[in-house]
């Protein structure tokens, strides 16, 4: 979908990205409408945070968000990016409705639709559709999770570096080195070595 897209009503981005692979009838985006609401949040401001339930998904129309564990050095591991036009949501926590081990940020002044369990549970029982839009959604998350594993076991810093650049060509341009090097689980000072080694190869 064009960015451009967010000057349009939110609403109309998120059926727009359902109908990429189901595309949805009449009644289908009027439940859409009825049941997803908006959020805005400010720099900093959280969808999420640890110890509570997630209540939401959350579709991004704009903004970039973070989800992380904090560990008992209080360090912050970055699992998972989300901008517009993607998911996010402590998937456990939400299906589970268990307190949740991460929390969810935002990086940036953002804007999201959220549908809760309770709703997205009716949607799947009356709306087959969103069953399978769903199922893809979260079968993507999985393959991305898996990926990401198996190139910490497997993948040089270098390696998981010139990945993520070919993979996340915008979060490259938006995030700061620590929230990158956080990710790819680094310092952010053995970052900046791994760049610099990178240019003088060329």
């Amino acid at each position: 979908m064009d960015r451009s897209q967010n000057l349009e009503n939110p609403l109309d981005i998120l059926i727009s990205s359902f109908n990429n692979s189901f595309p949805l009838n009449e009644k289908e985006e009027e439940e859409v409408r009825r049941l997803f609401k908006k959020k805005v949040l400010k720099r900093k401001g959280f969808l999420l945070q640890e110890g509570d339930i997630c209540r939401h998904i959350s579709f991004v129309i704009s903004g970039c968000f973070k989800m992380y564990a904090v560990d008992t050095n209080f360090k912050e591991h970055n699992l998972q990016f989300a901008i517009e036009y993607e998911w996010i949501a402590d998937i456990q926590s939400f299906y589970d409705e268990e307190p949740s081990r991460l929390s969810i940020e935002a990086l940036e002044p953002s804007v999201v639709l959220q549908i809760t369990h309770e709703d997205l549970l009716y949607l799947y029982v009356n709306y087959h559709k969103f069953d399978r839009n769903f199922r893809i959604i979260n079968e993507r998350k999985f393959i991305n999770f898996q990926d990401r594993i198996l190139q910490s076991i497997s993948f040089t810093a270098e390696e998981r570096y010139l990945n993520f650049q070919r993979d996340f060509p915008e979060l490259i341009k938006r995030l700061p080195n620590t929230q990158i090097a956080s990710y790819l689980g680094i310092t952010s000072e053995f970052l900046s070595k791994v760049r610099k080694n990178i240019v003088k190869k060329k």
